[in-house]
């Protein structure tokens, strides 16, 4: 993993405040009420892993607490499913080509640019980031902030503070983002002024390194192989030749804990290093717990369809168990609230920066415009008097974040901005000129899990998507006929007329939100 620079914010404080209070007064003259907002942002969540949207594999009583008193959304998706990409979008309610960073690879975003929060700062709130920043520059538009470096670690992790120092926090990494984030709205914060706190938790990125309290969760459940575990690719060349692959690709010590003395892989230096942060208490029951698994694994000398199935039930459990941790720690956070007296005042989010492959298609990760990656769960809890409840099926996404946020503050929501205020979503209206179409561009190629650049257009049945760059491929999805994306349809008899339709509305969108790939391949329809 590349080191990434980071240099000190010295802001003073005093003035910044006096600052937003008095832009607050020249901005704010509608005389909205301005609501506080809590943003709980998870990593690689996908909606099969929480129940209320499906309970095959997983409860999350916390998360659920959210949907059930507030909004679920089921048509929620990512403008980039990739972790930096998507945050940007989020913070600017921008899609990846007008904020500028489009891939972690060699991305580093433009902090001096507009954001939301430095939005909401303008109109007289506190801001606050705290866990996994990922965007490879120091964090604005913040008035506290403490980030985990580049992805972070599950036990003892660093974190990088507003001074520039890093400084190793003692304990479990959801955990600890969460006892900050209470801490600040406890003790740090004015409580004379409205807030934004940015809660980004670690997980559930790789590897799945789960809480000691939970090394024996689910550790004797099966759990339900997906239909399309077993795909064969045919006719989707893009998806044939990714290497992100459970039986291929997935690595037995790195991904799944099983390591055992003589037997290596490229990322077994990496797995012990993360292993070696644990105390020696931690460590010891680690081992004690995994040695038996990894002993019998290598013993059983498992092959083909075997292996393949072994390592998904490993996955599917490793991941679970994190999840777990997180619905813990969001039932905390909204305990605090709640006996805060917050609750009333403030709008709370739980979002993912992107979906996750749980074996559909055999795979792991994301990125793909597919629906796994593409879609995104997303709960919100309105504040008292919003008359929004249970599902929302409007298309969203998470560039929308961001003019929501700026709409709740009382703030002007500046033109540039390309998302659209899910407020009156929440206040129970459905607009008739809603959007009815979504535009996704993906650009990590060449990189880790070898997923081609691509972008496209998602409407209410159909999908349409271009692979380009070292290839120029195109499918298109009947998700009414082919919800798990089997079977790409694009010229074959009789889809003419979609395809041209199709073909139009991406050419729209493109224009619309003036991504410069329409010069370089410019659509014939």
């Amino acid at each position: 993993m590349k080191k990434t620079s980071y240099s000190p914010i010295l802001l003073p404080a005093i003035g910044l405040a006096a600052l937003n209070s008095a832009e607050s007064k020249a901005q704010t003259t509608n005389g909205q009420k301005q609501y506080n907002i809590v943003y709980i942002m998870t990593d690689d969540h996908t909606a099969q892993m929480m129940s209320c949207y499906d309970n095959r594999y997983v409860s999350t009583p916390n998360l659920d607490r959210i949907a059930n008193d507030g909004v679920r959304f089921v048509n929620s998706f990512v403008a980039n499913s990739l972790s930096g990409p998507s945050r940007a979008c989020m913070l600017t309610g921008k899609h990846s080509h007008k904020n500028g960073f489009t891939n972690n690879e060699h991305g580093v975003f433009d902090g001096s640019q507009q954001t939301m929060p430095k939005l909401l700062q303008k109109v007289g709130y506190q801001t606050a980031m705290i866990g996994k920043y990922h965007l490879n520059s120091t964090p604005t538009g913040f008035d506290y902030w403490k980030i985990l470096p580049g992805q972070g670690e599950y036990y003892n992790p660093d974190f990088i503070t507003m001074d520039g120092k890093r400084v190793r926090e003692h304990g479990y990494v959801t955990n600890l983002i969460t006892d900050m984030s209470i801490d600040w709205l406890e003790n740090q914060r004015n409580k004379n002024q409205p807030f934004a706190i940015f809660v980004h938790h670690k997980a559930c990125h790789r590897i799945w390194m789960s809480e000691m309290k939970y090394l024996n969760e689910y550790e004797d459940k099966t759990f339900e192989i997906p239909a399309n575990f077993y795909d064969d690719y045919a006719n989707r060349r893009a998806a044939a030749e990714q290497e992100m692959s459970i039986f291929k690709d997935m690595d037995p010590i790195y991904d799944l804990h099983l390591y055992q003395e003589g037997k290596t892989s490229p990322l077994t230096r990496s797995y012990l290093n993360m292993v070696s942060r644990m105390d020696e208490a931690d460590k010891e029951a680690w081992y004690r717990f995994y040695n038996p698994i990894a002993n019998k694994f290598y013993q059983s000398n498992l092959q083909g369809k075997e292996l393949a199935e072994f390592k998904f039930q490993r996955y599917m459990r490793e991941y679970a168990k994190v999840t777990k941790s997180v619905d813990d720690n969001v039932g905390r956070l909204l305990d605090y609230l709640e006996k805060a007296g917050l609750l009333e005042n403030t709008l709370v989010v739980y979002t993912s920066d992107q979906g996750f492959y749980m074996g559909e298609h055999g795979w792991f990760d994301k990125r793909f415009m597919y629906e796994e990656s593409f879609n995104t769960p997303l709960v919100m809890l309105p504040p008292k008097g919003f008359k929004g409840k249970g599902v929302i099926k409007e298309m969203v996404q998470n560039i929308d974040y961001a003019p929501t946020f700026l709409e709740l503050a009382g703030a002007k929501i500046p033109s540039d901005i390309q998302g659209v205020s899910l407020v009156p979503l929440l206040k129970g209206e459905h607009p008739k000129n809603w959007r009815k179409s979504l535009y996704y561009h993906f650009y990590e190629y060449p990189a880790e899990h070898a997923v081609k650049r691509h972008y496209g257009v998602r409407d209410s049945r159909y999908k349409l998507i271009h692979f380009y760059n070292d290839i120029d491929e195109w499918e298109l999805y009947d998700l009414k006929k082919d919800p798990s994306e089997m079977h790409n349809i694009y010229g074959q008899p009789g889809t003419e007329k979609i395809t041209k339709r199709m073909m139009k509305e991406l050419a729209r969108l493109q224009v619309v939100y003036d991504d410069p790939i329409r010069e370089k391949y410019p659509l014939k329809y």
